[in-house]
């Protein structure tokens, strides 16, 4: 099988393509925008099946089509949810939303090897698609959060902050000057809001800032610990299922 990945988070393009290894799918190409994308298929046989992400770095994967005649079935990977999603169900396009899970992958890939076309291309609505998408921003990350401090707000810039956790039911930010901030939010919403390419969740308890990792190493049960600058409250684990990931996110 023929498949390449379009997706402009580097980090997000390898895990999905290791992911794929593992179920016997080999990715042969890895794009990350649509100038991109169009310059190779102008150039190359088209693929049997694409991973496509809808937003890119230089604007909706869906103008690739509009200058290219792409042969090829197509898996949604997105980070829209469910109004998104009905377009995807009315053109029997398959999609998998990021985070993308192991099981829904290998669901998916399969679904593919059922329907896959023999003699046709798989027909797509675009336009349908992009007006139930409602004209999507471009994809912008937290910059900043607030944080009450006895009577008064705090700003912390999210470059400030070494690392996320939560303890006790609550969530934390501990910030290059070492000290900790109780936020009102979750690690599960924070996993929409953070940067991927700066912060990793290393744990289920821990988020880290690549800009403030002073040392990585190795740990027992083929883990890794992390030491930051400043945060020194417990010791931070990569646990052993995101070793992996980690390492291609350093990358």
């Amino acid at each position: 099988m023929n498949v390449i990945i379009i997706e402009d988070e580097k980090p997000a393009a390898r895990r999905l393509a290791r992911l794929l290894s593992e179920l016997d799918v080999e990715v042969s190409t890895m794009l990350h925008s649509v100038e991109e994308s169009i310059e190779w298929f102008q150039n190359n046989p088209h693929p049997e099946l694409i991973f496509l992400d809808i937003q890119l770095s230089d604007g909706l994967s869906f103008e690739i089509f509009d200058v290219v005649d792409v042969q090829s079935s197509i898996i949604f990977t997105t980070a829209y949810d469910e109004y998104a999603l009905q377009a995807f169900k009315l053109n029997s396009i398959d999609y998998l939303l990021k985070p993308i899970d192991d099981e829904e992958l290998e669901n998916a890939v399969k679904k593919y090897k059922m329907v896959k076309p023999s003699t046709q291309k798989l027909s797509l609505d675009f336009e349908d698609i992009k007006k139930l998408l409602v004209n999507p921003l471009e994809r912008e990350y937290k910059k900043r959060f607030t944080t009450k401090v006895g009577q008064h707000l705090k700003i912390l810039n999210a470059d400030e902050v070494e690392c996320f956790y939560s303890e006790n039911k609550g969530t934390y930010a501990a910030t290059s000057d070492g000290r900790n901030y109780l936020l009102d939010t979750t690690l599960e919403n924070l996993e929409s809001e953070l940067h991927p390419e700066k912060f990793f969740r290393v744990s289920r308890k821990y988020y880290v800032n690549i800009s403030h990792i002073k040392d990585i190493i190795s740990y027992t049960n083929s883990r890794l610990k992390i030491k930051l600058n400043r945060y020194t409250d417990q010791e931070i684990i990569v646990s052993r299922e995101r070793v992996k990931d980690f390492k291609l996110w350093l990358e």
